[in-house]
């Protein structure tokens, strides 16, 4: 993904500004990228960067073929530099360096770009330097920041830097990059409907407390249907366990929402926007012991669950009138 009609499509907002910048000639002379993993940071400064060296083309797109361009493709254009924090940090020394490239021309022409990732771990110290060379910058230089957290950086930075705020990625665009990830479909449809943001989501493949809680979410449900008068018992010995606080709790009743919307899915014939596609055969199985109307009751009273835990509400007694209203 190296054009900019390809990132428009995930961050139009962001694109259509770089674009008009570029097509006025108005380029800055340093620029702060934020946004969360995965809404495309890099891709955007490397195209950005291309169309800053590529010298075959008068629109705002990278021709992608010059000379210039391959060079920058292959991570070999000489007048083009890379930071990355080096362990947990970006160090004084790498700033320095920096500098001490950009006191001679470009090899190439007076052009030179640099790229800062993860520009939030820099130290003090190389926060400082960097500072410095923002304040005294060369016309034919453009510095790139990137970050997922734009706070950490000096105020003084932050005001040098043209600022293009990224927005989160769409729930779709998070299914995707999971898949993308190694995420089997089922696992990352799921995650992208609990976790707002791609890290997030990507640590549920990996977390056993959530690999349970979704085993209990199930047995509740079948629980319900087939067993009905265990139910209370099984929340007071397993439910109430599990889900141990608050936050816990209200992601239960995240999942047991999941659930149920899928069943009033079924019902309406909608299988675009089901979410939990491991347990279809199950779904299937008990959707025909409730009504849509009954669906509507559950539904608003696992929200209005969400609002007495949110007020302090006893979280036991939530839970045990919640899973009298769900049973059938």
């Amino acid at each position: 993904m190296q054009r900019f009609e390809e990132l428009e499509q995930i961050q139009p907002v962001a694109v259509k500004m770089l674009k008009k910048m570029i097509n006025h000639n108005r380029i800055a002379h340093a620029y702060l990228i934020h946004g969360d993993a995965g809404t495309k940071k890099r891709a955007i400064a490397e195209t950005l960067a291309l169309r800053l060296f590529c010298r075959e083309t008068e629109t705002a797109e990278p021709c992608l073929t010059c000379r210039n361009c391959k060079r920058v493709l292959s991570g070999n254009h000489p007048d083009l530099h890379w930071i990355k924090p080096d362990g947990l940090s970006i160090k004084k020394e790498q700033i320095e360096a920096l500098q001490r490239e950009f006191i001679y021309s470009g090899v190439e022409s007076n052009r030179k770009v640099y790229v800062i990732e993860d520009a939030d771990l820099m130290t003090v110290n190389a926060s400082n330097r960097l500072l410095k060379f923002l304040e005294e910058p060369s016309q034919e230089t453009t510095a790139i920041l990137l970050t997922k957290n734009q706070q950490k950086l000096l105020d003084t930075i932050r005001s040098r830097c043209q600022v293009i705020a990224l927005r989160p990625l769409s729930g779709k665009a998070i299914e995707t990059a999971l898949i993308e990830s190694g995420i089997t479909k089922e696992n990352a449809r799921i995650f992208q409907a609990i976790a707002p943001q791609l890290e997030e989501a990507k640590a549920l493949d990996q977390d056993e407390w959530f690999a349970e809680a979704r085993k209990l979410m199930v047995q509740l449900v079948g629980m319900l249907i087939d067993k009905p008068q265990e139910a209370l018992l099984f929340i007071e010995k397993h439910w109430m366990q599990h889900f141990n606080d608050r936050d816990k709790l209200l992601l239960g009743l995240d999942l047991l929402l999941l659930w149920f919307k899928d069943l009033m899915y079924l019902h309406i014939g909608d299988t675009e926007h089901t979410v939990l596609l491991s347990y279809q055969a199950e779904l299937e199985r008990v959707s025909l012991r409730y009504t849509r109307k009954d669906l509507v009751v559950i539904l608003s009273a696992i929200t209005s669950a969400k609002q007495k835990l949110n007020q302090h509400t006893h979280p036991t007694l939530v839970m045990e009138q919640l899973t009298l209203q769900m049973q059938r």
